[in-house]
């Protein structure tokens, strides 16, 4: 069978969720040749791969969340970070578990000029700026403001007493703000629209269950190999079992599955299972 290079990217992440013994007849059956799964790719290509519009903010942030210099600059570069993120990259702060130590910058990062229009809260301002918030475009500006450091601070003020409506939208919108505090927000009705539509996230396995396009959040998921490699494991572990379960060694299956994944506009579960009912 032939497909195109997208394609294959999508197919290999699936097939390497099977056994290996079945891996290698669907491999033979449809043309999906084995790739290294966690190779980074040349530099233009991975700037290339990371910046496509498909790509939502919240993988750039699971990036991030590395704290490899290497990554940071390739996200960065590939544009479509918000610039209190970008920020936060230039200034040398951590995203990930091990935060406290200030990371380098790598290649074109280092004198890299600071997004235009964004500073930040002198220690202590973050909280009061955002009481002060009556508007949609002040909650955004004080949003921006916030560093990485101020994200307790403004946890325990908005369990004192609730920030003011405006000011809790644009934090929830921000895709560092974390879940402990996104989740106060979350019983708005039109909460998991805005959200879709920013291109929040909550986690790769919300991604994988939730997020339409099959192809699309596989090839965002073929990128976390190399670009996110320690939260695979919950897109895996949602992806592995449906695999198995569903297409498992029927080759069968795994060609109904290469023919419908270019065009298919369902999630990836709902892929997998149409595939194995087809077959």
């Amino acid at each position: 069978m032939q497909h195109d290079r997208n394609t294959d990217r999508a197919l290999d992440l699936l097939i390497s969720l099977a056994g290996a013994d079945d891996a290698e007849r669907v491999r033979e059956r449809i043309g999906v040749p084995v790739r290294p799964a966690a190779q980074r790719p040349d530099r233009w290509s991975a700037v290339h791969m990371i910046g496509g519009d498909a790509v939502p903010v919240s993988a750039r942030l699971w990036m991030l969340e590395a704290d490899d210099p290497e990554i940071n600059e390739l996200v960065v570069l590939s544009g479509g970070l918000p610039g209190a993120l970008e920020l936060s990259v230039l200034r040398g702060e951590p995203f990930g578990p091990d935060g406290g130590r200030a990371l380098p910058l790598n290649g074109a990062l280092r004198g890299r000029p600071t997004p235009e229009g964004v500073t930040r809260c002198a220690p202590g301002e973050a909280v009061p700026a955002l009481r002060a918030v009556c508007s949609m475009g002040q909650g955004k500006r004080a949003a921006t403001r916030l560093g990485r450091a101020d994200w307790t601070a403004v946890i325990e003020a908005d369990v004192e007493e609730p920030l003011p409506g405006y000011a809790r939208w644009a934090l929830a919108l921000r895709p560092d703000c974390p879940g402990v505090l996104r989740e106060r927000f979350s019983d708005h009705p039109s909460y998991a629209h805005r959200m879709s539509t920013a291109g929040i996230v909550a986690s790769p396995e919300e991604y994988v269950r939730e997020w339409r396009w099959a192809l699309t959040v596989l090839m965002v998921l073929d990128t976390g190999r190399w670009a996110f490699p320690t939260r695979m494991p919950e897109a895996e572990a949602v992806l592995r079992p449906l695999v198995l379960g569903s297409l498992g060694g029927n080759v069968e299956a795994w060609a109904v599955l290469g023919q419908l994944l270019p065009t298919f506009t369902g999630t990836v579960p709902e892929l997998i299972v149409t595939a194995g009912a087809i077959a």
